[in-house]
């Protein structure tokens, strides 16, 4: 059996398995916006409220969950998330603060910061370089991706609280400079194209994810899973049929291997047995389905694989807190 199942995982190739975070990239619904895209000249500071407030300050829908962004075009930064201690963000890096933590931005800077908001609703730059000291200026895009749907994703929640990259080398996965170039030279043209940029943002934020998939240490569970063989050969086929009559045995068969060290496998890498990851992810999709269409909750039941309305809207509340119908009219 063990020479089996090497055989067959050498002939899976990590493509085959990119699907799998294509599905879970597009249940989040991402959207963005630029909210700065300045010059500072030192000493400066910029505070960033957490998540929540950031979302009231913005006027998030109830279900949006927004992640603030950092991009050092030129200089450096200094990001302290609230309580903890200072990353260095330095040129041609980008900071995602997936977490939702407040934080600072700041340049030789001890005193009190200005907030994002005085700088949003007063329109002006306080730290502006004039021609004599631009040379000493970071250039700096702020701004936000707008997720939906994260409860229960496990994509989201295997990501780090600040996602620390660069954004000038390419990789095997991903192409950061290529679409960081193209927001670059869009953000700066004097008749931008919303559209545009939205779009462009939603690039950055799927390659930022893909870069992270390229690059995660084993304790990302959920990307470490996708690039194993036998884990990421069985969530293509969860992610492509969720609601098919799964068990243990069924996957353990379609990846060749034994029920028990497949499970046992799955379990270490994920964190989550092969039964509770599937339900989650039926879980997560009825969450979907119940916000963004009008189909009963029975037929969403029959869609992620129930046949018992009951037994569905037991497991859902379960996991998500309340029942079906609660949810929808949230």
């Amino acid at each position: 059996m063990t020479e089996s199942t090497n055989i067959y995982a050498e002939t899976i190739d990590l493509e085959d398995n990119l699907c799998v975070l294509s599905d879970v990239l597009n249940s989040l619904r991402i959207s963005g916006s630029i909210l700065l895209n300045e010059d500072y000249v030192p000493p400066w500071g910029i505070s960033i409220p957490n998540a929540n407030k950031l979302g009231q300050l913005l006027k998030a829908k109830r279900d949006e969950q927004v992640v603030a962004f950092h991009l050092v075009k030129r200089g450096y930064v200094e990001l302290t998330p609230e309580g903890s201690d200072s990353i260095l963000i330095e040129a041609g890096e980008m900071a995602i603060c997936f977490g939702g933590g407040a934080h600072r931005l700041s340049q030789d800077c001890n005193q009190e910061a200005v907030s994002v908001e005085t700088l949003l609703q007063k329109g002006n730059n306080p730290f502006k370089p004039i021609s004599g000291n631009k040379v000493r200026s970071t250039s700096l895009i702020c701004g936000v991706f707008m997720t939906r749907n994260i409860e229960l994703n496990p994509l989201f929640s295997a990501l780090p609280a600040i996602l620390h990259s660069s954004v000038f080398h390419p990789g095997t996965l991903h192409n950061l400079p290529g679409v960081v170039d193209w927001i670059s030279k869009e953000a700066e043209q004097t008749t931008r194209c919303t559209f545009v940029i939205e779009r462009l943002l939603e690039l950055l934020c799927a390659e930022a994810m893909r870069f992270h998939l390229e690059t995660a240490p084993p304790e990302s569970r959920w990307f470490t899973g996708i690039k194993d063989p036998v884990i990421g050969r069985a969530l293509t086929l969860i992610h492509s049929s969720p609601g098919r009559d799964w068990s243990v045995n069924r996957l353990a068969q379609k990846v060749a291997m034994s029920p028990s060290r497949f499970a046992a496998r799955f379990t270490a890498t994920l964190g989550d047995s092969p039964m509770a990851y599937i339900t989650k992810w039926r879980m997560n999709i009825a969450g979907r389905l119940l916000a963004e269409s009008q189909r009963s909750v029975e037929e969403i039941a029959a869609e992620v694989g129930y046949e018992n309305v009951t037994a569905f809207s037991r497991a859902f509340k379960r996991h998500l807190g309340v029942p079906p119908t609660a949810w929808r009219n949230r």
